[in-house]
């Protein structure tokens, strides 16, 4: 067992001691875990520079997560389920996924899952994480490199939404890169107009690495700095070498390994009582690691027992990351590079540009140690150029085979983040969106995807069917035909067909398969994406459906453009989609040219709008979709944005 001490910094009564039904109270426990490695058990030998870390006296690797475990103060409540949150950046997120906290000024939000009886554990597991009273992080092993020659590379991208002369060496705000001699001739600036544009090289003589002091900036390893500015809505990619490399994949066996521990009995769990099943809910950034995670078979442990008994992968699409290599970023997504190579499926399937044959569950196919997995995934994953690949051919125009072990669900209609009435101006990204951001709230379909798992894993009852768009039944379209048809719905602006999001093969040099990339990415031939159809409203029809989209009071999208105050107007912002409200009446459309039928065209009263919600949210409950507990959630959601539009207290010109 490779978790070797627990050490608790403080134990207290969660939410003020509130009691949440049969499950009684929680108890928060705060602290650290100290995990030691075998470098030479073969369940480890996937992880990039692992043989290369100092080891203790037992001959292994150390390193320290921090954590947090919110679980019944008596143990024999609850349904003994432990849900590890894999931290976004060092941020748990399940609480505002789950128990939709952002709505409650409380910690425990609506407590969806501790009223259903769940543990959650949040836990660090990435290097880089600033330490933080607020922020979990991983303290981690440093690989000691002593080879000649090139030593591999990382690359920062940097991509301005004002003009800015210096920018940290990292990806957002975390433990500056630095670089191994800040006057490498080697290391390199280069400069995109758009997401798929050429590069252009920036003389080195134009730029260099700096500190920032209070009197201007000096030479230094933790900024780099451009006198004339590095300009909004271009893209930019630094490569260099750093001076220090973190065994970035540690992480990785931090979350296998906490799952099997809470699954085994210890005299050093602070719970004093094993867990009968553990899932694992990554989102964004953390679900691409948990696909990374898949593909590399880490699920089972030192002993040979299995970690995790499922997994719900949110908004990841079809992507890994920057998990496992050398010098690695984890914060790092949209940079070509080793997040982009194929398999992208679960399945066996040949690359059709080279002669792998991979899938994402080989490795874990060969240990007999598949997990059952949802993935769930926003419109923006498909616009993001890479969602339809988990489940659509990356040349051909079928549909893939699914794996038995997994289910696909694409909530129709929304964007990356689960959207609210009010919407903020600002991407997580710092990016400004030329439209009002989507307003539909998904979470109803993130919570039952939770109980449909637990349903799966523990009593053998399959989940409803996976729903996403498909070759087949026409609902799967290119973006370059779906924006033909938005604009055949709505005098709006949209992505410029030449400039939307996508992925290619990607070439990270001749030690690649080491784990030892450089940069930037050499990019190559285009793997094909695909986004759902779109209806005569403009909603999506592959995929989950809410009532939202099928008893509309406007169009809802998984793409925005950039503010035009931010410049490249014609290009899409990262992960924020756009909701434009349907005009309240006949004459109000007419004035605006909406060829959309107005809010009082299509319902006759507020009580008949009310009725057909109740309709389509009992579908979703047949079906499944949602839990019985929710149904009110869906149908007063709709109902609040039916008030305020017809009140007119909401406008699409408000900003």
């Amino acid at each position: 067992m490779s978790v070797r001490k627990i050490e608790i910094k403080d134990k207290s009564l969660f939410a003020d001691g509130k009691v949440f039904g049969e499950n009684g109270q929680f108890y928060q426990i705060d602290g650290t875990i100290e995990f030691a490695v075998d470098p030479n058990n073969k369940v480890n030998e996937t992880i990039t520079d692992l043989k290369l870390a100092p080891t203790n006296s037992d001959g292994r690797v150390a390193f320290t997560s921090k954590f947090s475990l919110i679980t019944p103060s008596d143990a024999n409540l609850g349904n003994n389920r432990l849900v590890v949150d894999i931290v976004n950046r060092g941020r748990p997120l399940i609480h505002s996924n789950f128990n939709r906290v952002d709505l409650f000024n409380n910690d425990e939000g609506d407590g969806f899952l501790f009223n259903n009886g769940y543990s959650v554990l949040s836990l660090g597991w990435q290097w880089d994480v600033i330490e933080d009273d607020a922020l979990f992080g991983l303290k981690a092993p440093f690989a000691e490199i002593n080879e000649t020659g090139f030593r591999g590379e990382t690359v920062v991208e940097i991509r301005p939404n004002s003009i800015e002369q210096t920018y940290l060496l990292a990806n957002r705000i975390h433990t500056p890169n630095t670089p191994i001699d800040i006057n490498d001739p080697n290391a390199r600036l280069t400069v995109r107009d758009w997401e798929d544009g050429p590069d252009t090289k920036i003389p080195r003589s134009e730029w260099s690495f700096v500190n920032k002091t209070s009197s201007g900036v000096e030479p230094g390893n933790e900024y780099v700095y451009m006198e004339k500015g590095f300009q909004p809505g271009k893209i930019y990619y630094l490569a260099y070498t750093p001076s220090i490399a973190p065994v970035v994949g540690v992480g990785m066996l931090a979350v296998r390994d906490v799952a099997s521990f809470f699954k085994s009995d210890s005299n050093l769990n602070p719970r004093n009582k094993s867990f009968d099943k553990v899932f694992g809910f990554g989102i964004s950034q953390t679900g691409r690691m948990q696909r990374h995670m898949l593909y590399l078979g880490l699920n089972l442990d030192e002993e040979g027992e299995i970690a995790y008994d499922g997994h719900i992968v949110h908004v990841a699409g079809a992507r890994r990351g920057e998990f496992n290599h050398r010098y690695a970023q984890p914060s790092q997504q949209s940079a070509p590079g080793f997040g982009h190579m194929f398999p992208f499926a679960d399945e066996e399937m040949k690359d059709p540009y080279s002669d792998s044959i991979d899938g994402l569950f080989n490795n874990l196919r060969k240990t007999n140690s598949v997990p059952k997995v949802f993935y769930t995934n926003s419109s923006a994953e498909y616009w993001r150029g890479d969602g339809a690949n988990m489940h659509i051919h990356p040349i051909e125009e079928t549909d893939l085979t699914e794996a038995p072990e997994a289910r696909m669900y694409h909530f129709s209609g929304t964007q990356h983040g689960a959207g609210t009435l009010a919407p903020d101006d600002v991407g997580p990204d710092g990016s400004v969106g030329m439209y009002k951001f989507n307003v539909v709230d998904y979470r109803p379909l993130l919570r039952a995807s939770l109980i449909n798992l637990d349903r799966w894993t523990t009593d053998n009852i399959l989940p409803p069917p996976s729903s996403c768009p498909r070759i087949s039944d026409g609902t799967a379209i290119k973006p370059e035909v779906l924006i033909d048809k938005v604009n055949n719905v709505l005098d709006m602006n949209t992505p410029d067909p030449e400039k939307v999001w996508l992925i290619r093969r990607v070439d990270m040099g001749e030690r690649a398969d080491e784990g030892i990339g450089k940069f930037p990415a050499e990019e190559f031939e285009t793997y094909q994406n695909f986004v759902s159809n779109i209806d005569d409203d403009g909603n999506e029809t592959g995929g989950i459906r809410l009532p939202d989209l099928t008893v509309p009071l406007g169009s809802h999208f998984g793409w925005n453009l950039r503010h035009p105050d931010t410049k490249e107007p014609d290009q899409q912002i990262a992960m924020q989609g756009i909701s434009i409200f349907f005009e309240t009446s006949k004459e109000n459309r007419d004035k605006k040219g909406d060829n959309r039928l107005s809010i009082n065209e299509r319902y006759n009263s507020k009580d008949e709008f009310i009725d057909r919600v109740k309709e389509e949210t009992k579908k979703l409950l047949e079906q499944n979709y949602i839990i019985q507990d929710d149904f009110d959630i869906v149908v007063e959601a709709c109902e609040e944005r039916y008030d305020v539009l017809i009140s007119g207290k909401l406008k699409n010109e408000d900003k």
